[in-house]
């Protein structure tokens, strides 16, 4: 599979570092702290993620994906996108 990386261009997917959900917020003091860890939706189709370029340009993304089909729909830098 291959993300496009908006400053670094269509790389292997060997170059990035998954890190989850990029939806998910995390809970505060009082939260649930281990339905946030460990009670997660599959979902089957666009789900937006994040991603770390560690091989290229090291900048954080949030790339939608669709879970079924693996085709990437969107890709930019997570400090550009709004939650």
């Amino acid at each position: 599979m291959r993300l496009p990386c908006p400053f670094c261009g269509s790389r292997d997917i060997q170059e990035f570092v998954y890190r989850g959900d990029a939806d998910r917020v995390r809970p505060g003091p009082d939260g649930d702290f281990h339905a946030y860890l460990y009670e997660r939706d599959n979902v089957a189709g666009p789900v937006r993620e994040h991603w770390y370029h560690a091989q290229g340009c090291r900048n954080w993304l949030v790339v939608t994906r669709d879970t079924v089909t693996h085709a990437i729909h969107h890709a930019a830098f997570a400090r550009d996108v709004s939650r």
